[in-house]
């Protein structure tokens, strides 16, 4: 079995504040260990609009990465509404955020498209009224 280091965070729902948190600390250790800066960047792009992704829609949920030293899997996981339509999420500019969400400079649905674009690999299961599982796979 590939050696792999499991970093797992609480995301906090609607703590706009702490949003972000997992995923520096995760580009930290991304560092710490050598992974070239274009990689590092890729995750922690990717990852943070995940996380915000969780704050804004989903209340909250857990990133999971585990660093293996070819690649990072991030899995984020909520219990939020769910996803009606994964195909529309997708579209650049499509957003079901607030408009207070919006006045914050948050929610201009860019988010998944973000997420698809610095990934080399992204899956959603997403199941309305149960919450949603991005899965993305980021190799060096």
């Amino acid at each position: 079995m590939e050696e792999c280091i499991r970093l797992e965070y609480d995301v906090d729902g609607n703590n706009f504040s702490s949003a972000g948190n997992a995923s520096e600390s995760v580009k930290r250790t991304l560092k710490q260990l050598g992974v070239d800066a274009a990689s590092v960047r890729r995750v922690a792009i990717a990852m943070y609009e995940g996380e915000i992704n969780m704050v804004i829609h989903a209340h909250g949920g857990k990133a999971i990465a585990e660093i293996y030293p070819e690649r990072i899997d991030i899995y984020l996981k909520d219990s939020g509404p769910g996803i009606a339509d994964i195909d529309l999420a997708m579209k650049a500019g499509y957003s079901t955020a607030t408009e207070n969400i919006r006045s914050l400079g948050f929610g201009a649905g860019m988010g998944l498209p973000n997420m698809k674009k610095y990934s080399d690999d992204m899956q959603i299961d997403s199941t309305v009224g149960v919450g949603t599982t991005v899965f993305l796979r980021i190799c060096f």
